[in-house]
């Protein structure tokens, strides 16, 4: 290997290295956040879900909210209000 190549390599080596370290520091940022969550009550499962919706597009969440809606009415599952409120 030429001697740029391996500096290449070594350069690109040392970046991922970098970044790795970075995640693993950002990852346990989360744990400490999630963890205060937890210790003021707040439901864990349900912090996460509502982080995953908000970063979803508007219209496809709002599809997908749809679909499901339409299942679980299929199933005798569909909150009572809200089937009321869609009556309505």
């Amino acid at each position: 290997m030429q001697t740029s190549a391996k500096d290449q390599l070594r350069t690109i080596v040392a970046r991922v290295e970098r970044l790795e370290e970075e995640k693993a520091a950002l990852a346990a940022d989360l744990r400490e956040v999630y963890a205060e969550a937890k210790g003021n009550g707040f439901d864990i499962k349900a912090l996460k879900s509502v982080i995953r919706i908000r970063k979803q597009d508007e219209n496809k969440r709002r599809d997908e909210e749809a679909v499901l809606t339409t299942y679980l009415h299929a199933l005798g599952m569909a909150d009572p209000a809200e089937a009321e409120a869609e009556a309505a």
